[in-house]
């Protein structure tokens, strides 16, 4: 295993951050800001655990993120690591930071969750960091346990995991303990502060509530309050420190909790919120005198000359390791297996079969062609609705995942989307073929074999999946709810259909503007392409008589869609279009970075 050198010291310097606390939303304007860290000083060497102790509110998580460079606001001050300062890139490099919130994807197990996990390493050397990651974490146990059977206890550890098998020199943690029982959390320090020894990675980790038992392997401590620094050192010194100024710890009391509550202003009654208020403000002043730090980093080595760690691998290589992992996912053997399966291959043509018992036994006559023009509308509908629900039910993973990963300059929305899309589309090529043979015998003569008109259903369903689904992926980027992005497109293909197949109103009881604006649709083409197929490809048999009439296809295909020929040509070109450029734009505008107030949707 790799240990990392003993020469790695993380600085902070003199940090003052304001942030929005009251946001309205995206429209709204900017909300109130507020100073929410004042003066923080720390320092963190190689192979340390430091602990930031303070109650909600305190500035413990906004710390964090200022160093981890994901702040927003104005900050002010110094974060260096070996004398450099500590850029956002320099960071994604060097450095891990695991939040509270972590998605996984369901499927994988522990092992393969690590192992797909983009690092520089491959092969053997790749193989053997994972295993010595579960052995520290004592995770080899569940090494083939499926992510979504863990409990909170082994998925605290495997988010940590994940970030240890990149090698970082300084590890951010974000209230690790929160939500674990007192064993758990035991556990879960010590094994931070056994890996810290071994492997020589600094540790800076945020904690609410400290038990006693905790404080041993705790090398250094901070103490916030309302963005100020109380005490910043060695916990040994800290005992000293404490009973110098007058608030020596009992004996039977736990040290941390001790001085956490004494940096706690108290809010039961106004005249102890003034008191505390007042005590926690001298406090701090005085350990502004007492203890003033310099500017200059305790180890310069100069810019840039920062010792090599593991780095972050290429972006061919975070594809194919996304790609993989949504192939595992997929093929996993287990309900989200069998999920994802059923959704990417079979729905489409059970959806279709459904067509069958609505649909047998059409004639040619005029009731007849009313049918055909509505099973051409449940066509379209059901096509679009089967891209729309499975990509609600699979691609909010993802998406979640993404929000998460981007922060640390793993990969981007457009990476993410070429691996998406090239386990999704070829899915959803077979599964418009198996629809094709399922629908084909309704819309034809089953004795009519023609590759030709197969090919232009398969066009018309398969484009139809696509483009939904596309359009459900651009609007999950800024929508949470997948309910509610599945009700926003809905509502623009109903739309679509109505005006543009020519199933719900004919193209000339349109207005001639509505008329040339279904030109830009993909509706329109679809459409015209599965009524070429059930209306002029096959011998239509109906003998007219008084009772019954037998309209010519041409003259009712004109009426509907204001084509009597139309040419199917452009109808497959224009569809193919519709569907892959969707995709293709969906690839830029995940490329963008997305405004704060949708960035903070996704955060938790």
């Amino acid at each position: 295993m790799k240990m990392i050198g003993s020469d790695y010291v993380l600085e902070a310097h003199n940090i003052f951050h304001t942030t929005e606390v009251d946001g309205g939303g995206c429209f709204n304007g900017a909300g109130n800001s507020a100073l929410v860290l004042k003066g923080v000083n720390l320092t963190v060497h190689s192979g340390e655990v430091m602990a930031i102790l303070g109650s909600k509110g305190s500035g413990k998580r906004a710390l964090l993120d200022v160093i981890a460079r994901r702040a927003d606001g104005a900050t002010r001050g110094q974060v260096l690591l070996n004398g450099s300062p500590l850029s956002k890139a320099l960071f994604q490099q060097r450095c891990g930071y695991v939040t509270q919130s972590c998605t996984f994807v369901p499927g994988l197990t522990v092992a393969q969750t690590l192992h797909y996990t983009p690092t520089i390493l491959g092969g053997y050397l790749k193989s053997s960091k994972v295993r010595q990651v579960l052995a520290d974490l004592a995770l080899s146990q569940v090494a083939h346990k499926r992510v979504e059977y863990l409990n909170i206890s082994e998925a605290r550890r495997l988010a940590i995991g994940i970030q240890l098998v990149r090698d970082p020199v300084m590890l951010l943690l974000d209230e690790p303990t929160q939500g674990l029982d007192p064993l758990s959390a035991y556990l879960l320090i010590s094994i931070l502060s056994n890996t810290a020894k071994k492997t020589g990675c600094g540790i800076l980790l945020s904690l609410e509530k400290p038990r006693s038992d905790v404080f041993p392997f705790l090398d250094r401590a901070l103490f916030l309050c309302l963005g100020g620094v109380v005490y910043s050192g060695g916990t040994r010194a800290m005992l000293e420190y404490f009973h110098a100024i007058g608030f020596p710890c009992p004996q039977l009391e736990n040290p941390l909790m001790y001085y956490l509550c004494l940096s706690t202003v108290d809010r039961r009654s106004r005249d102890r919120f003034l008191e505390s208020s007042q005590q926690i403000e001298a406090l701090v002043e005085r350990f502004s005198r007492e203890t003033p730090i310099s500017d200059a980093p305790l180890n310069n080595m100069g810019s840039g000359k920062v010792p090599l760690a593991y780095g972050k691998p290429g972006e061919l290589k975070v594809w194919i390791m996304l790609y993989l992992k949504l192939l595992a996912s997929t093929f996993s053997c287990g309900v989200v297996g069998m999920k994802t399966l059923f959704l990417r291959l079979l729905l489409l043509p059970i959806s279709m079969a459904i067509l069958w018992a609505f649909y047998t036994n059409l004639t040619d006559d005029a009731s007849g062609f009313f049918t055909r023009n509505g099973m051409i509308l449940n066509i379209l509908g059901l096509s679009y609705g089967c891209g729309i629900l499975t990509t609600i039910i699979l691609f909010p993973i993802w998406r979640k995942k993404l929000s998460q990963d981007t922060p640390e300059g793993l990969y981007t929305g457009t990476t993410l989307l070429l691996a998406y899309n090239s386990v999704s589309i070829p899915f959803s090529a077979v599964s418009s073929v198996l629809a094709s043979c399922v629908i084909y015998p309704l819309l034809l003569d089953s004795k009519f074999n023609n590759g030709t008109v197969f090919a232009y259903l398969f066009v018309a369903l398969w484009s139809s999946y696509v483009l939904a689904e596309q359009m459900t992926i651009s609007f999950l980027l800024v929508v949470k709810v997948p309910f509610n992005a599945a009700i926003a497109v809905t509502y623009v293909l109903v739309i679509s259909i109505a005006l543009a197949s020519g199933t719900v109103r004919s193209f000339k009881g349109l207005q001639p503007w509505l008329q040339d604006n279904t030109k830009g649709t993909h509706t329109r083409y679809a459409s015209s392409l599965l009524h070429s197929i059930a209306f002029q490809t096959r011998k239509l048999n109906c003998t007219p008589t008084a009772s019954v009439i037998c309209p010519k296809p041409t003259d009712f295909m004109h009426e509907r869609l204001g084509l009597p020929d139309p040419d199917e040509t452009i109808d497959v070109a224009a569809s193919c279009a519709f569907a892959v450029g969707l995709a293709a734009f969906n690839m830029l505008l995940y490329l963008f970075p997305m405004p704060r107030c949708v960035r903070q949707k996704f955060k938790d």
